[in-house]
């Protein structure tokens, strides 16, 4: 049995160049490159604008390698193509966000104002000052960074008062009932 992921082309998409040099896979496209050392016992090959992956053997770690190749090769040549973004949405009277230079400066409830720089490879959009989007081309790294984002002020139960994800659903608890 090989992976049923791993068996998956994966569609190469107009305008994108995809490079295999033995274990190394390369992908440009018009959001930037980005390239991934196959493990071994994977082969990548090019056919008719499909990469497929080949497994060397059918042993356990082959096939677990397999599939996850293939997933990741399939998330990169979609980052170069269209790119990554996850929408953070933020909650609460007078909390905003502003950006600064290539930076956000966040207001959230504290003292102080909180400064996040975009790491390499990432861009930040404000459509307004209560919505965040973090665009990139690596999937892992936007979510990492959308992640420590919404660390700032994870929601709270009571209010939904804080950051969260735009699909994320806050359960909410009631509260103290008065008298």
């Amino acid at each position: 049995m090989a992976s049923h992921i791993g068996k998956l082309p994966v569609a190469i998409p107009a305008g994108v160049e995809v490079k295999v040099e033995g274990q190394n896979f390369s992908v440009k496209g018009p959001k930037g490159n980005d390239s991934y050392v196959i493990p071994e016992g994977i082969t990548a090959n090019v056919e008719d604008n499909n990469i497929v992956l080949v497994p060397a053997d059918d042993l356990r770690p082959t096939r677990a390698k397999h599939g996850l190749s293939r997933s990741i090769i399939a998330s990169k040549v979609k980052g170069v193509h269209e790119g990554y973004s996850k929408t953070l949405e933020i909650v609460g009277t007078g909390y905003r966000a502003q950006m600064k230079g290539k930076s956000i400066e966040f207001s959230l409830g504290y003292s102080h104002t909180i400064t996040v720089d975009a790491p390499e490879g990432i861009e930040f959009e404000l459509p307004n000052p209560n919505q965040v989007i973090v665009k990139g081309t690596d999937k892992q790294v936007v979510g990492q960074v959308a992640a420590n984002i919404r660390k700032l002020r994870a929601p709270e139960p009571y209010k939904g008062k804080g950051i969260k994800y735009s699909d994320e659903h806050i359960l909410r608890k009631a509260g103290k009932a008065g008298k």
